[in-house]
């Protein structure tokens, strides 16, 4: 059965718990922004990944649907 995921590189910030997970060239500290910098993206923009009783969708389906129309848009603009 094979494990690509074995394989992975994993990006962290440097915490020393991950040491124990994480091992040798497998571990690359930094490269997160990006992930990051997507994160808060989506938090600015969906207001239902912030705080549940402000707003919230009573499907998940619907929340699933407007955070791929904020993707969809973000990338979109990039081109």
């Amino acid at each position: 059965m094979p494990t690509p995921d074995l394989d992975a590189v994993c990006h962290t910030d440097g915490m020393s718990a991950y040491t124990g997970v994480i091992f040798g060239a497998l571990h690359v500290i930094g490269g997160t922004q990006h992930i990051e910098r997507f994160n808060a993206t989506l938090r600015l923009r969906v207001a239902h990944l912030v705080r549940k009783s402000l707003s919230f969708s009573r499907k998940p389906e619907h929340l699933e649907l407007l955070i791929w129309m904020v993707i969809h848009r973000d990338n979109a603009s990039l081109r």
